[in-house]
């Protein structure tokens, strides 16, 4: 997923959004036409003088209705938004998931207007960044989110109100001996001596530095370590 329920809804709240509707997707409502939806759903539930819709929605059993169906109607004004960006095709869901899981982190926060975030507890890793110096707030349950493609991202990690500008590891540390699942660890700059440990975080992607590669020992691993932290140190003050 780009979001789960809980953050849409506070994300949107975030943008000025009063009130927010969750209808549960059931068999029953899947058949409704596209009339059908409209009288129960827009009229009755919701009394909506104004609909804001993307050029291309479509709703109804089958898909049958569209934002000229809306329009139709005659009991509510209609928008439909054109979603064209100057890049290429229109923003949706499905292109924004190719972005991301191709590492492509840039064009996915364009197309989102906000850099992707993973959402999830600190849980405790093999320790190795603590032992060489950049000690890790390493994820866990992310397993449903959209993840990115393994590499070296540079960005955000916060966790409640605090902060910290950080260089961003997804991958399974291919330098160090061992079999492991693919990890999202996030070296807040700076900092040696947080202890986040079981604390809900979010770490916020903004730019991809370079893939993933396995290194010849630990001297050359710690080298490029230092010019990824400083590329990503660049990146975050110049935009705080």
């Amino acid at each position: 997923e780009l979001l789960q329920l809980a953050e849409r809804i506070s994300l949107l709240h975030s943008y000025g959004v009063d009130s927010v509707a969750v209808i549960e997707f059931t068999s029953e409502f899947s058949k409704l036409s596209p009339i059908e939806f409209i009288d129960s759903i827009l009229v009755t539930e919701l009394k909506a003088s104004a609909i804001i819709v993307g050029s291309n929605f479509k709703f109804g059993s089958k898909a049958a209705g569209n934002a000229a169906t809306l329009s139709s109607d005659g009991r509510f004004k209609v928008s439909a938004v054109d979603l064209e960006k100057e890049i290429g095709a229109p923003v949706s869901s499905t292109r924004i998931r190719d972005a991301i899981t191709g590492g492509n982190i840039e064009i996915a926060r364009d197309l989102l207007t906000r850099p992707h975030q993973l959402i999830g507890p600190v849980v405790h890793g093999e320790k190795r960044g603590r032992e060489i110096g950049y000690p890790t707030a390493n994820l866990g349950s992310i397993e449903n989110w959209a993840i990115p493609a393994d590499g070296i991202y540079a960005g955000w990690l916060r966790v409640g109100d605090q902060t910290w500008p950080a260089a961003i590891s997804i991958g399974t540390n291919p330098t160090f001996i061992g079999v492991r699942g693919r990890q999202v660890e996030a070296y807040a700059l700076e900092e040696k001596d947080l202890d986040l440990y079981d604390k809900l975080a979010k770490v916020e992607f903004g730019w991809r530095l370079r893939d993933t590669i396995k290194f010849s020992g630990l001297d050359s691993l710690l080298s490029q370590m230092k010019i990824d932290c400083d590329k990503a140190r660049e990146l975050t003050r110049d935009h705080a």
